[in-house]
């Protein structure tokens, strides 16, 4: 069956860096869109970095000069790149993706999330 996962995540001291994974199992044709949210403790869930299938992205505010979120088709997999950490940017991370499937239909799926801490 289709699944997405995540990786990547754990503690972290104020300006280190992590990079996240989601990497799609099962019969997938392509990514079509992927996304990273957030939902950090007491807060609703927030859009950190969108991608589409032509690699055009757009950032939440506050990922905007830090993070970087891509995609490997022939992988199968997206990545969030994280500089520059904050202790603000403690929250579960959650993988979403728009996939073509085996049967060349296009649908939605979300990860089990991650979880970042940022301390020192």
């Amino acid at each position: 069956q289709v699944q997405l996962v995540e990786s990547g995540g754990g503690l972290v001291q104020p300006g280190g860096s992590l990079r996240l994974s989601c990497a799609a199992s099962g019969n997938i044709l392509s990514i079509n869109t992927m996304a990273w949210y957030r939902r950090a403790p007491g807060s609703q869930r927030e859009l950190v970095a969108h991608i589409t299938n032509s690699g055009y992205t757009d950032y939440g505010e506050s990922a905007k000069g830090r993070f970087t979120i891509s995609t490997d088709n022939l992988k199968k997999t997206g990545y969030l790149q994280m500089n520059n950490l904050k202790p603000e940017d403690t929250a579960v991370y959650y993988c979403h993706a728009n996939l073509q499937d085996g049967d060349w239909s296009f649908t939605d799926y979300w990860g089990q999330g991650t979880q970042v801490t940022v301390s020192s």
